[in-house]
């Protein structure tokens, strides 16, 4: 079997006044043609640091401008091999910071052609609904993190979340 490439991602859990977080749903598998809802985030560049990246990867798939230094803090980790295709396997070490909003329309126009040929759509969740949802939801217990979160118990630590 090959060796899984390395991909360090910079995603944001990006909270409104109200709660809710903004997830996007996107193909996950060219091959199964599964589709899973994912928070704002992309690949960090060689030359970026994590904030950088989340900063940047905000503007581009949303439209929504902060500097790196406003992202919030890394709340929490995880990693895991997956692959698309099947052909390539990758190994995602993913960064999450928390971003609270308000007022933030999303805009596309800055998305990458690729991203936005996978992309199904946006919507805000509340925390009662990514409980109850039969829908894939990544990162996997993204609930109970929000939860923590919204009651203000910001980890001093990035908590690891599991992969599957």
């Amino acid at each position: 079997m090959a060796e899984a490439v390395v991909r360090r991602s910079a995603r944001v859990l990006l909270v409104d006044e109200v709660n809710r977080i903004l997830l996007y749903r996107a193909l996950m598998s060219t091959v199964t043609g599964e589709y899973a809802w994912f928070t704002p985030g992309g690949g960090v560049r060689a030359d970026e640091t994590p904030a950088m990246a989340a900063a940047r990867e905000l503007r581009e798939e949303i439209g929504h401008h902060v500097g790196p230094g406003e992202v919030g803090p890394v709340v929490a980790t995880c990693s895991g091999i997956w692959s698309p295709d099947d052909r390539t396997r990758w190994r995602s070490v993913d960064s999450y910071f928390l971003l609270r909003v308000a007022g933030v329309e999303v805009d596309v126009s800055g998305m990458e052609e690729l991203e936005r040929s996978l992309l199904d759509g946006f919507r805000w969740w509340t925390l009662p609904e990514l409980r109850v949802t039969g829908e894939r939801v990544f990162p996997v217990g993204l609930a109970g993190l929000l939860r923590r979160l919204l009651d203000g118990d910001v980890p001093d630590e990035p908590v690891i979340l599991p992969w599957e």
